[in-house]
């Protein structure tokens, strides 16, 4: 029965050898880029923009000024009065949210056809006229948010400042990946109005943007409106493009951290390539294969056989210049992270020797192209048709991009993962946090 079912998800899996995203793409005089995705399936339509701006266009002493935008750019501008925004798509119908990460601001719509006016009017006008409506109280209002929201979501979360102090070991001081997206309590305290105004008109215009459009749409109306809510703001300076950035770490730093936690939990980190690199696709099958499942090699072996741990999971993170790859696991009460560790070891030992099994592999390979034509169910929010488009099309050039992403992994075979592992998971050159409940140092890493 287990075969029958794994030879019928192949054959799904292979009627899918070639996605058929439709598209138009086109650019305005002012440099925005513009995508249209016609699909009448149902009467709803999503706008999506993408700012090519995340913290990692962020100068030292300057961090957290993306992500404030993020917020900001809901705090009203010329035309549209502070909490407009939200009120005035919600009472269509409609969702909105946005989001920050390292390399992109995006800001998404979903709303009934018939209000794709008031989505562009909206996108438009923050993109066009915020500076003039951008005040002190308005500034401080947000950066007391945002640093709430670290508080939150980092200072008084359990095992919250993994990733800072993670980041802040593997990347050195000046590098754009040194600190949180969200920036630094000092940082955001620092920063002055002046500073914040310069940094929107640097990196929120049109020229810097791309606005993708889906769903039950004609595109001929659908020009005409972007012509008449986005034609007349005018470009902004040339941004340069981000090069790579991959530094080298020629040693190993064991870290500590006592937190009001109950279990221990490590942390491995070690550095990786960009995205869209050859490398990627054999790394995020490595995580796949060592960490998805209860057939997974880690799950197998710590928490299965050896019962040490509670849980454990493994991440490739590529971004835009550099990644990284990370393997987490919580240890069972009275166990120590020191013996998690050479479990750990143990398992991406036997993968740098011997491999991984061809079966592994397409079970990852099918796992991961199923997880992305899944996300193409839905025309907007978060990995949706109209978000994926625009990812291929800011980091790529190339919104169509789907059909030549998918056939990277496809390509992969079990001895480009065994590579992976030996180059970039080394013995020497990591980042080992250990963080244990207070008072219990001796159950530390290291």
């Amino acid at each position: 029965m287990f075969k029958y079912f794994l030879l019928l998800f192949m054959i799904i899996s292979n009627s899918f050898s070639q996605l058929n995203i439709k598209f138009e793409k086109y650019v305005l005089p002012n440099g925005l880029n513009v995508i249209l995705h016609e699909d009448h399936s149902v009467p709803i339509v999503a706008v999506n923009i993408w700012y090519h701006v995340g913290s990692g266009r962020e100068k030292v002493g300057k961090s957290g000024f993306a992500h404030l935008f993020e917020h900001m750019l809901f705090q009203g501008s010329q035309n549209v009065e502070k909490g407009d925004h939200f009120k005035l798509l919600q009472d269509a119908g409609g969702t909105v949210n946005g989001s920050t990460n390292t390399d992109r601001t995006n800001y998404w719509e979903v709303v009934p056809s018939n209000f794709l006016e008031l989505a562009l009017f909206l996108e438009s006008d923050r993109m066009g006229f915020l500076t003039e409506t951008m005040t002190q109280d308005k500034l401080d209002n947000q950066r007391d948010v945002v640093k709430n929201e670290r508080r939150q979501n980092y200072e008084n979360q359990p095992y919250g400042m993994a990733s800072k102090v993670i980041s802040e070991n593997l990347y050195p001081p000046d590098h754009p990946y040194h600190w949180l997206t969200i920036g630094t309590q000092e940082d955001l305290s620092n920063a002055t109005l002046d500073d914040v105004k310069d940094f929107f008109r640097e990196y929120y215009a049109p020229n810097n943007a791309s606005l993708c459009i889906g769903g039950d749409i004609n595109p001929k109306d659908v020009k005409i409106l972007v012509e008449k809510y986005f034609g007349e703001i005018p470009s902004g300076k040339i941004i340069e493009k981000v090069k790579p950035s991959v530094p080298a770490l020629t040693e190993n730093k064991y870290l500590l951290l006592e937190d009001n936690v109950q279990l221990p939990r490590l942390y491995i980190s070690w550095i990786t390539e960009p995205h869209f690199t050859d490398g990627e696709p054999a790394l995020d099958i490595l995580a796949d294969v060592i960490s998805r499942g209860k057939n997974s090699r880690l799950y197998k072996s710590l928490v299965y056989e050896k019962q040490i741990a509670q849980d454990v999971m493994a991440y490739n993170n590529s971004a835009e210049i550099s990644g990284s790859f990370t393997i987490v696991a919580t240890a069972k009460p009275g166990i120590s992270l020191k013996q998690i560790e050479e479990a750990i070891y143990s398992e991406i030992e036997k993968i740098k020797a011997g491999g991984i099994t061809q079966r592994e592999l397409d079970r990852s390979k099918n796992e991961l192209e199923a997880s992305s034509i899944y996300r193409l169910q839905s025309v907007g929010g978060f990995g949706g048709k109209t978000d994926q488009l625009n990812r291929y099309n800011v980091f790529m050039g190339d919104p169509g991009y789907f059909n030549k992403d998918l056939e990277r992994y496809r390509k992969v075979k079990p001895d480009e993962v065994k590579n992976a592992a030996n180059k970039f998971l080394k013995q020497t050159g990591k980042v080992v946090l250990s963080i244990v409940p207070k008072d219990k140092k001796e159950l530390q890493a290291q």
